[in-house]
Formats: structure tokens, C-alpha cells, sequence
């Protein structure tokens, strides 16, 4: 267990920039007068892309003195449940993490602690009257990002990297599939999985094989694949933070998401007591500000990047819906 110390080292900047400085709902800024117990349950380490967004959510409301915030990190399934209850136990009022390989035993301790709040990354339903749900939505900017990939490509093939074929991940993939065959149904899009969440290297090889079959655009839905891009000089996609601070002459394109907004309205939630028992994942939605895309100017062909301006427009005005598939990609 980690307590936030003022001079614990910044961690992932880049992934810091989107969303961080979203406030909490002026109500609840006015009914708080301490900052409130979070706690922070991360399976990867804090510096992976999915954790990294967490993390800095939660750390922004931390700084600006709303919420007092506590976390572990690369905490192992077997060890899930015991972190819980020692958090519970410590009297935080939410407690914020992933249950996606231990489903049935975070629910037990959700049962157990009915006065402590939980918002757990689920591919399941939201329980009891403490345990909400939530998932990455941002699937609409890794739309936008495929329409520019499917015009930029030469070789015709596309690939995409991901952790696990879970729901999130298979539409987040699908999403990025979909906008390539928008603008260019011919090209081809292979996909492959590493089968864990945080294994850079194994990301790394897995981008390898993709370039190796042909692809010369890859999608990075875990850390490591543009480092397989750089190694060969071709361009990538990064997903859920700005990688392109650390590849400038690769990464060309981010879908990114945002957790602050899911984290504000689960925590007012909490605070108000009301019950936290629902899916926050639909906050991430680009129309409230939960994912967007960030792309280098000047890369993408210009009609290329003014016909995806457009089709963005359209997404954040409600006017465009990008396709939801939660099939697993072949």
C-alpha cells in the first residue's frame, strides 16, 4: 500500500495531459471541506497505458486537494481480494481498481464492506448497492484514428496489437478495423494478442510479426508495439495516452481516453450516498469529454484528416454513431 507523498516522481506526463483538469461537479466542491479517502487498486504497474490513465486521475484530484489518495500497484490476482479488504478496512470511500480476472471474489468483498464504494474496470454488471462497473470507451477515437491509417497505408495491410480478446479490447480493435475499411475497404487487418495485460516486450515481438506479415501501420492496444514500429520505420497508433512524446517520428496518431469524468460522478456518487451500483463506462463517450483523438499534423493526407474532422464532428455532436462489436477480431 502506497500513501501519495508531495514528492513522489510524476508519472506518465503524456498520459496526465487528457482529461486531468476536469473539476468535480460544483455541488460537491461546495459540500467538501476534508479530502476524501480514495483508494487506488492497480494489477499492472502504475506506468501501464491503462493504469496510467487511472492513476492520473486519480492523482490530479489528489493535488488539487479533493481527494487523499492511497495505491498499490502490480497487485496479483491472488492477492486482489486481501488488498480490498485491507483498503476497506482503512476506511476509503471509494476504492477504485479491476476485477476482470477476479469477478466472483471483488464482489464477495464488495458484499462484505456495504459502506465502502467500489468502481471496478468489469466486463460484468454492476452489483448490490457498492459495486459499480466501467469500461475503456475509446473505441470512437480509435475510429477516426483507422480512417487515417486506411489512407496512409502502402502495403495494403494494417496490424493491431492487443492484451486480451475481452470485450473492451475487442471493440477497441474492431473500432480501429472499421475506420480503416471506411476509407479503404480493401485493406487487409490482422490482429493478434499477447495474452496479458503489461509485457512490453511481448507487445514489442507480437509488432514484429505483424510487420514481418506485411503491415506497415500498427495499432498499439498495449505498450510495446511502437516499439516494434520505430525498430522497422514504420508509422503506429497509440492507444489511451500521447505516445507520440516518446516516438515523435512514429506514433502519428492516439486514441485517447479520459477517466476523470467517471471518477467525479462515482465519487459524488459516493459522497451524496447514493448507490455507485452502475455502469460508468457510458462517461466515456467523446460527447462528454471520455475519449478523443490526438494526431500530428501534417503526417495523414490532408483530405484524409479533413474527412475524419468531419466524421468527428459528427461523433461529438451525437449526429454519428461508430459501430460497437464486441466480437473478438480474427
Amino acid at each position: 500500500m502506497k500513501t501519495l507523498m508531495l514528492n513522489r516522481r510524476r508519472l506518465l506526463q503524456s498520459g496526465m495531459a487528457f482529461g486531468s483538469g476536469a473539476l468535480l461537479a460544483p455541488s460537491l466542491l461546495r459540500a467538501q471541506s476534508t479530502p476524501v479517502k480514495v483508494a487506488g487498486i492497480h494489477g499492472s504497474p502504475v506506468e501501464n497505458a491503462w493504469n496510467s490513465v487511472i492513476h492520473a486521475a486519480l492523482l490530479a484530484a489528489h493535488e488539487e486537494g479533493r481527494i487523499a489518495y492511497s495505491f498499490s500497484e502490480g497487485v496479483s490476482g491472488t492477492d486482489y481480494a486481501r488488498a480490498m479488504r485491507e483498503y476497506a478496512e482503512a476506511g476509503n470511500t471509494l476504492i477504485v481498481g479491476e476485477s476482470y480476472a477476479v469477478e466472483r471474489e471483488a464482489r464477495t468483498v464488495a458484499g462484505d464492506y456495504p459502506e465502502t464504494a467500489f468502481l471496478m474496470g468489469s466486463s460484468g454488471e454492476a452489483a448490490g448497492e457498492n459495486f459499480g462497473v466501467f469500461g475503456t470507451w475509446n473505441w470512437e477515437a480509435a475510429y477516426l484514428a483507422g480512417m487515417l491509417a486506411g489512407a496512409m497505408t502502402k502495403t495494403g495491410i494494417v496490424g493491431s496489437v492487443g492484451a486480451i480478446p475481452i470485450p473492451e479490447v475487442n471493440m477497441l480493435i474492431n473500432g480501429f478495423g472499421a475506420g480503416v475499411k471506411a476509407v479503404n475497404p480493401e485493406v487487409r487487418h490482422r490482429v493478434s494478442f499477447i495474452g496479458t495485460f503489461f509485457d512490453p516486450p511481448k507487445a514489442r515481438e507480437a509488432g514484429l510479426a505483424q510487420i514481418d506479415g506485411g503491415a506497415d501501420i500498427l495499432f498499439g492496444e498495449r505498450i510495446g508495439t511502437a516499439d516494434a514500429a520505430q525498430e522497422r520505420g514504420i508509422k503506429a497508433v497509440g492507444s489511451l495516452i500521447d505516445y507520440t512524446p516518446r516516438y515523435p517520428e512514429t506514433v502519428f496518431a492516439n486514441a485517447l481516453w479520459s477517466f476523470r469524468p467517471l471518477l467525479d460522478s462515482a465519487l459524488a456518487d459516493a459522497m451524496a450516498g447514493r448507490s455507485v451500483a452502475r455502469n460508468y463506462t457510458p462517461l466515456s463517450l467523446m460527447k462528454d469529454g471520455g475519449n478523443d483523438i490526438a494526431y500530428v499534423d501534417g503526417v495523414a493526407p490532408p483530405e484524409a484528416v479533413a474527412r475524419m474532422e468531419e466524421v468527428r464532428a459528427q461523433i461529438k455532436a451525437g449526429d454519428f454513431d461508430v459501430p460497437k462489436n464486441f466480437e473478438e477480431p480474427t
